[in-house]
């Protein structure tokens, strides 16, 4: 089990709860690379696919729309498919 908890499509009014649009903004190209998260991350998609692999379980695709929480610890590979652009916040 990834431990990554991904939403389709969150209403509007929770992203406005959340303050999503005062959140910090990450752009990245096509690519693939690996990343260990220091800290849990909440972010939320605007453009772009993602395939994301954690270290030890199954890959997991999102993009636009989805809300994900990456927990903290996980080493995972992202495979970047289409330009990324999104919102993020670490706690």
């Amino acid at each position: 089990m990834s431990g990554i908890k991904v939403e389709r499509n969150p209403p509007a009014e929770q992203l406005q709860h959340l303050g999503v649009d005062h959140w910090g903004v990450w752009e990245k190209e096509c690519s693939t690379f690996p990343w260990t998260y220091d800290a849990e991350e909440t972010c939320y998609f605007l453009d772009g696919e993602v395939i994301v692999t954690p270290k030890d379980g199954e890959a997991i695709r999102m993009g636009k729309g989805d809300m994900v929480i990456f927990p903290k610890g996980m080493s995972c590979t992202w495979q970047i498919l289409k330009d990324v652009r999104k919102h993020y916040r670490f706690s």
